[in-house]
């Protein structure tokens, strides 16, 4: 410890001033505590009042040490010197100032370390007007760096006795200490027997700082599996105390399945025969435990299946009944089972009653009737060539004509399953004798003589008719088409008029034959001439008159054009004459020929191209 030159005069006011202690007094004046961020600049101030005015003041500051109750100075002042002690934490980073207009002075502190924080004390001594010392703590603070926090990797099971580790949090490098509260999504984690540790380290490192490590050990449910942790870390600084929460985890928890649900995934609403069925299966455990499928009935035989699904391919009514999912929990060895109820719906073919073909007589009746086994319930139509003819499995043919014959359809359906649908037929032949429209009257008709007419004959019956005809009046005739269908037969003869004819056509077939007639009356072809029309006569004429009209005006401007280019030579001599030296433009003098034929004769030839004039023909 240094001391001033003249320390001995020092020691003899200290010895004196102590004398009138009893009467002397010093009112000190210091903050308890001072907090300041690490690395700025502190502010410690100490104030004082003498109850009498001194000669003199000294001022000592001291810092206690740390660990010990011993004290280390490291200023001095008085009224002619100030002396800050060397060899100290606080060399070269302290100042000491009067505290403006009133009595006292501000240690500042530039730089604070953590190892500043201590006990400051200010000692100050004013000889016989009496001493006084006060004490101020400096505190220093560090935030610490963000939390981290971590949850175990692995799936922690509920049936574990005692509380599991779920997650560990850490907070590095903060002054003072941190604390840190674990939370189950927004609720703090209270320590409990046997439901909840908290494990906490607290490290010191080297620079001072501290870390601090807290493990949460926690007894998980079922309920847990949504849960999500975190913790906040809370530390101090000079305005208080804040909190910082880290991010939030989830952990996989297990747990032992005790529902199994099974349901048929797919097809969409009711299965038919031939369908691809799949079933699922899913328990509430975690995890998902090894699934195996049967049926009821069939206890001991496990089907073939990937992991929790089961298909069956193009099934059949026999795959219809119950089918189960068996899981066992390989921690409590119990067994669970979830079933499900599998109906496959048919629709057998249709059984059509009379089958394939039936023969009725003309006049007869039918009752035929369609029938096919399902389970669900169906709709049934009959069809005769893509026609609705009637519902219902049962199709009434009364009183049979050949418009009868034919091959019915019936259609059956399922409304409530489409894609389930079946169909069977009936051929329904008509027999008897030959039938032809009209035959019960003749055709009659008029035909110019000459001239060829085709008759056609059609009759329907079965078996087959033949048709033959049979013509008097003329011997020029043929039969030109002959068509035979399942019911039909058509004839059409070709017969030239010669005079007047009578046809039969005849149709005939094992059951009996039926009998058309024709009758033709022949007309003698006229041949006249047109008689002479006046109007018709006229009309002609006064074409004749506008034609010649129209080329005589041609035949004008043609010549003018000519007479103008000087191409028509005029007087007898067939050339132009000037009769004047210096004639008027507007005055020419023409000689007329007499001879209007050769003129004539000479201008037209002029006009159809010819080059030389009258004269020089």
């Amino acid at each position: 410890m240094a001391f001033p030159k003249n320390s001995f005069i020092l020691v003899f006011l200290l010895i004196c001033s102590l004398s009138w202690n009893a009467w002397a007094k010093v009112e000190m004046t210091m903050d308890e505590s001072v907090e300041v961020y690490l690395g700025d600049l502190a502010d410690i101030p100490c104030q004082y009042v003498f109850s009498e005015q001194p000669r003199a003041v000294m001022i000592q500051w001291f810092v206690r040490i740390p660990g010990s109750s011993s004290r280390e100075r490291i200023y001095y002042g008085d009224n002619t010197q100030q002396i800050v002690d060397d060899g100290t934490d606080f060399t070269g980073r302290i100042t000491v100032s009067d505290i403006g207009d009133q009595e006292g002075v501000l240690l500042t502190i530039q730089d604070v370390q953590l190892t500043d924080e201590r006990e400051f004390f200010c000692q100050v001594n004013g000889m016989a007007a009496g001493n006084g010392e006060g004490k101020t703590h400096l505190r220093v603070f560090d935030p610490p760096e963000a939390s981290v926090i971590e949850g175990v990797h692995t799936g922690i099971s509920v049936t574990n006795e005692l509380p599991s580790r779920i997650a560990s949090c850490e907070a590095r490098n903060s002054f003072p200490k941190p604390n840190i509260t674990w939370y189950r999504d927004s609720s703090p984690l209270t320590p409990t027997h046997g439901q909840i540790n908290v494990v906490t380290l607290v490290t010191r490192e080297s620079s001072g700082f501290y870390t601090v490590q807290s493990e949460l050990q926690y007894k998980v449910a079922k309920e847990d599996k949504d849960a999500l942790f975190s913790c906040e870390v809370s530390y101090y600084v000079p305005e208080g105390v804040r909190t910082a929460k880290s991010k939030v985890i989830n952990i996989t928890v297990h747990f032992p399945t005790t529902i199994i649900e099974l349901w048929k995934e797919s097809p969409q609403g009711l299965v038919k025969e031939g369908d691809t069925v799949e079933l699922r299966c899913q328990g509430d455990g975690n995890p998902p435990p090894p699934f195996t499928f049967n049926r009821e009935q069939e206890q001991e035989t496990a089907l073939e299946a990937s992991d929790d699904t089961l298909v069956l391919r193009e099934v059949t009514r026999g795959d219809s009944g119950v089918y189960q999912c068996r899981a066992l929990d390989l921690d409590t060895y119990e067994q669970v089972t979830g079933d499900m109820q599998l109906t496959v719906h048919y629709l057998d073919p249709a059984v059509v009653v009379p089958k394939d073909s039936e023969i009725l007589l003309k006049g007869e009746s039918l009752t035929a009737t369609c029938n096919a086994l399902s389970s669900l319930e169906t709709t049934t139509v009959w069809l005769k060539n893509g026609q609705e003819v009637g519902k219902g499995h049962m199709l009434f043919l009364q009183d049979a004509t050949y418009d009868t014959a034919g091959e019915y359809v019936c259609e059956v359906t399922v409304s409530s399953l489409s894609g389930l649908h079946t169909s069977g037929s009936v051929h329904i032949i008509v027999q008897g004798a030959p039938q032809m429209k009209d035959a019960d009257r003749e055709v009659e008709m008029d035909e110019g003589t000459g001239k060829w007419v085709n008759l056609s004959c059609e009759a329907h019956a079965h078996p087959l008719t033949t048709i033959s005809w049979t013509v008097t009046g003329s011997q020029s005739w043929r039969e030109v088409l002959t068509r035979a269908t399942e019911h039909s037969t058509i004839s059409v003869v070709s017969i030239k008029v010669t005079s007047d004819i009578t046809a039969f056509c005849n149709a005939t077939n094992d059951i009996g034959t039926e009998t058309k007639s024709f009758s033709i009356r022949a007309i003698p072809m006229v041949t006249s001439t047109a008689p002479y029309s006046p109007a018709e006569g006229n009309g002609v004429i006064i074409v004749v008159i506008i034609l010649c009209i129209l080329l005589l005006a041609i035949l004008g401007s043609v010549l003018y054009f000519l007479h103008k280019k000087g191409k028509i030579p005029c007087g007898r001599s067939g050339k132009q004459e000037i009769t004047k030296e210096n004639p008027n433009k507007d005055d020419i003098v023409m000689e007329m020929k007499t001879n209007t034929k050769t003129e004539d004769a000479g201008l037209l030839k002029g006009v159809n191209g010819d080059k030389n004039g009258p004269s020089d023909q």
